[in-house]
């Protein structure tokens, strides 16, 4: 057992107002509170950053502010995260891959600084015009934390999907972390969905929305560490803070064991 995997395991949600379509201003605002997180008496063994922390959803320029292959967010965060040891999920930003395309990605850098795996969202929101945009990722992705932790990856709207989530604990996902921008007046569909992926997979579900006021568009906040009974460790207010919590990786198989949800499915019986 490795001194990380016998201590309680704490998370840091860097709930933050983004600055639309100026990606040095959000790459400063977030260090700064990125290195306050990191040199508190409580020092997280892991760090989360809200959806599209670099552009926002300034989708009419996003090709021209996207990071081209995330090379700019790679370095300094991957610098970052083995400066201070700490695993950071780089919550999702906009990155232009090679193919020309630029799509909405979650990258996730170990203790090292070593990344050791990067999502894009699969499920984009048509509400906000994101299909005509950005590009949809096309496989799920999971990795594994100290101590063997195994996270799955879910973005903002991914949420509404209960079959990810699904998909991600039968895969062996024992936590999902969600990076988002989860605007009013939806609070209510926001708890209410983390929290029920949560309590149906038996698993932790740590999701980091953004705040402030984007155009016309006013973010909550309401960032959420839950349990897998469903319970709330830690939640943010509607400010910018910093929400931060500990998680019991145990305590996946002890709910698990109580309740065999996985064991009682059926299959074989469920259509589609």
């Amino acid at each position: 057992m490795t001194n990380h995997e016998a201590q309680p395991f704490r998370v840091a949600l860097i709930q933050a107002h983004i600055e639309l379509g100026n990606p040095s201003e959000n790459r400063s605002h977030m260090r700064t509170l990125m290195e306050q997180a990191a040199t508190a008496a409580d020092k997280p063994d892991l760090m989360i950053l809200p959806e599209m922390w670099n552009t926002g959803y300034a989708l009419d320029r996003i090709h021209e502010l996207a990071d081209k292959e995330g090379a700019e967010t790679r370095e300094w965060i991957a610098a970052f995260a083995a400066a201070h040891q700490v695993n950071v999920v780089a919550g999702s930003i906009a990155e232009k891959k090679s193919d020309g395309h630029v799509y909405n990605t979650m990258i996730v850098f170990d203790r090292t600084g070593a990344e050791v795996a990067s999502y894009s969202k699969i499920h984009l929101f048509r509400l906000m015009e994101e299909e005509k945009y950005l590009q949809s990722g096309e496989e799920k992705v999971l990795f594994t934390l100290d101590g063997g932790i195994q996270a799955g990856a879910s973005i903002c709207y991914d949420i509404r999907f209960p079959e990810l989530a699904r998909s991600l604990a039968l895969s062996g996902a024992n936590l999902m972390i969600v990076p988002a921008e989860w605007p009013h007046p939806r609070l209510h569909h926001w708890r209410t969905l983390l929290t029920a992926r949560a309590i149906e997979n038996q698993m932790y579900v740590i999701a980091c929305n953004r705040v402030g006021r984007s155009g016309d568009t006013d973010f909550f906040g309401h960032s959420l560490i839950i349990d897998p009974w469903g319970e709330i460790v830690a939640e943010g207010g509607e400010q910018e803070e910093i929400v931060t919590g500990t998680i019991e990786s145990a305590l996946v198989q002890d709910v698990r064991g109580r309740i065999p949800v996985f064991e009682d499915r059926r299959p074989s019986l469920y259509d589609r």
